[in-house]
């Protein structure tokens, strides 16, 4: 649990948004689309949301992959630069 709290830390990365929808019909589509596919899907760093608009806004669902900030080079010198 450690290693994900890690790997997720504020600073490690950053939430690319991959597919966004109203439509809850095009969103069950869309994930039942991913169940179905061949692609090898790493789920431990997709993150789905429901954002609830109740009455104001309607209900916005979003797939979201974390993308891990470059490690840095250690061969190359800041000096180097």
């Amino acid at each position: 649990m450690r290693r994900a709290a890690d790997r997720f830390a504020p600073g490690a990365g950053r939430w690319d948004v991959l597919f966004e929808t109203q439509d809850e019909s095009e969103w069950r589509a869309h994930i039942h689309g991913l169940r179905a596919s061949e692609t090898q899907i790493d789920w431990t760093a997709v993150r789905m949301d429901t954002f609830c608009g109740r009455l104001m806004q309607p209900t916005t669902y979003r797939r979201s992959l974390f993308v891990p900030n470059a490690a840095p080079d250690p061969g190359r010198d800041r000096s180097d630069s």
